[in-house]
């Protein structure tokens, strides 16, 4: 374990290196650029747009970039059939720059070809929340004006009711057998694929609107983060100078002639940054393998690590757990892992001593802090790092961003002083996705602030203590109190709700609710699990439910008092 020393003198070489980015001739040069009227670091080298970020796969253009199942597809193959399906948007669906495309289906090699030919073409790219129920789904249709959907059957059932108000036009992934919707692969048969001078003549720039990715906030219905192409791909370049950087300090894990080609095992929702912009989108630069899990089993994720060589296991935290405890573990062939890395949900610091014991000495842990609204930038940990301080998220990731801790009044405090997590960069959203006011609450002279609150040890490394923002992360799943306590309150048994969480050892977080029930009303968990499971996603649903007549606890200003009452809850489950 490193030493505080040997941290200092790691964190003055880490200076350095971020100094020797400033020359432009580095690969991951940085410049400064002002962006709506903010100034920032941006790397120079960079691709200008999502389109180009794809075309650098082409330097192994015959490698496997998509496994899906039996499927497979190369990084060639994966681009000739997004840029198929971009001329199909342009010339048989009349899509423009600008114009909204959502995407709301499961993880498949159509969702990656979708969200690709939509960016190509300039368009903004809705990837929906595939857990979502049909009204949830409607309402981010709705709000996010989107004009074509591309939809699997198990989510066409969900919307079909609504699709005649929408008016949106759909595109089906593997629909059952009947369906009058145009399907994916008849679409581009005999389709030329966009060529370059067409792609060009497109002309989609750094700033222009690249996608909106929905999230659970802590006011009710969830917002739109509206990202450009350049916030997206200065996130993946932060990622980039990481590991480069993580290389120079710690050259042996460097490996000349690696015996496994790069590869990674895609295990959570495309929908969320982690899936698609860790795992999906660094692909490109990595020139790495993905293989898409068809759905979440740790057994299976074992043998896809062993069968498909895999180098980078990504995920929140829950998957690293249960794959711990399956009994396939040990006698899993796992020499190819050189990553464990999660993001989503904190680690508990007894997870990261079984991993240390269990897992081959070069797979190396990690853990990453960021938001929807960051496009997943924030802190990053691993390696030796990560073992000294494992109640750390790391430190704030070079060279382009920024964390500050700050009081009520927007003031930067000093070090080990607990206060709001301020970010600060080219990855930080544009904004919410025609919500000014909510915009303007958290972005403030370039800084986001992001409702978490922590401090900056005297080293420089983040500590998140506690949440701001009324929410409940279970198992990498952003939950909003708010929302759901409006669908509990829809109850007609149901006179005031408080819905808020408590620890869990596998999913970090469940969420619970005390309800308040009216005079004379009944009311049972599997009768308000049933009325909740038709209004919203099956994971933001409690997991427990404590019913009374009294009238919830009150603060000062006539609030619930949410914390007194998730302290009592503690107690009764002898968690406190």
């Amino acid at each position: 374990m490193l030493t505080e020393e040997e941290i200092r003198q790691d964190l003055t070489k880490l200076k350095n290196i971020v100094l020797t980015h400033k020359a432009p001739q580095a690969r991951l040069a940085i410049h400064p650029e002002t962006i709506d009227g903010q100034d920032y670091e941006v790397f120079t080298n960079a691709p200008r747009n999502l389109n180009e970020l794809y075309e650098l796969g082409l330097a192994e253009s015959d490698e496997t970039f998509l496994v899906y199942l039996d499927e497979r597809f190369s990084f060639a193959e994966t681009l000739e059939m997004s840029r198929r399906m971009s001329r199909v948007l342009i010339e048989q669906y009349g899509i423009q720059p600008g114009d909204r495309v959502a995407v709301c289906a499961r993880n498949s090699p159509e969702w990656c070809f979708a969200y690709m030919a939509a960016t190509i073409v300039g368009a903004v790219i809705v990837p929906m929340n595939s857990w979502w129920k049909g009204a949830e789904i409607e309402y981010g249709l709705s709000d996010s004006g989107t004009k074509l959907v591309f939809v699997d059957h198990a989510r066409y059932q969900q919307i079909a009711p609504y699709i005649a108000s929408l008016k949106v036009e759909l595109i089906q992934i593997k629909p059952e057998a009947g369906s009058s919707f145009p399907e994916f692969y008849s679409l581009i048969e005999n389709v030329a694929p966009l060529n370059s001078d067409e792609i060009a003549a497109l002309n989609v720039n750094p700033e222009d609107n690249a996608s909106i990715m929905y999230t659970s906030g802590s006011t009710g219905m969830p917002k739109g983060v509206l990202s450009t192409h350049r916030n997206i791909i200065n996130a993946l370049y932060t990622w980039l100078f990481v590991k480069e950087i993580s290389e120079i300090l710690r050259p042996e894990l460097v490996e000349e002639n690696p015996e496994f080609q790069p590869a990674l095992l895609c295990n959570v929702p495309l929908f969320h940054v982690t899936g698609s912009h860790a795992q999906f989108l660094a692909s490109f630069i990595y020139l790495r393998k993905m293989v898409m899990m068809y759905k979440w089993d740790a057994e299976k994720a074992l043998e896809l690590i062993e069968q498909e060589r895999i180098s980078v296991f990504h995920g929140v935290p829950t998957m690293t757990w249960e794959i711990m405890q399956s009994e396939k573990f040990n006698e899993t062939d796992l020499r190819s892992l050189r990553g464990v890395q999660s993001g989503g949900a904190p680690r508990p610091p007894e997870h990261l001593k079984m991993m240390l014991d269990k897992f081959p000495e070069k797979a190396i842990p990690g853990l990453g802090y960021g938001l929807t609204e960051t496009n997943a930038i924030g802190a990053i940990i691993s390696g030796p790092f990560y073992e000294a301080k494992p109640h750390s998220t790391g430190r704030p990731t070079p060279p382009v961003s920024a964390v500050m801790i700050a009081d009520e009044d927007g003031n930067e405090l000093g070090p080990n002083v607990v206060g709001e997590i301020c970010i600060k960069g080219p990855t930080i959203m544009k904004g919410y996705w025609n919500k000014p006011e909510e915009t303007a609450k958290v972005l403030k002279e370039g800084w986001f602030y992001t409702g978490d609150i922590g401090l900056l040890d005297d080293l420089g490394f983040l500590v998140i203590l506690d949440r701001a923002k009324d929410i409940v992360i279970r198992g990498g799943e952003n939950i909003g109190c708010a929302e759901v306590e409006y669908a509990i309150a829809e109850h007609p048994s149901v006179s005031e709700v408080s819905v808020y969480g408590i620890p869990d050892e596998r999913l970090g977080e469940i969420a619970v609710a005390t309800v308040m029930l009216k005079s004379e009303a009944k009311l049972s968990d599997d009768d308000l699990k049933t009325f909740l499971t038709e209004r919203i996603a099956a994971f933001k649903v409690p997991e427990r439910f404590y019913f009374q007549y009294e009238q919830l606890p009150r603060i000062a200003s006539g609030k619930i008092a949410k914390k007194e009452l998730r302290q009592l809850t503690l107690e009764k489950l002898a968690l406190a």
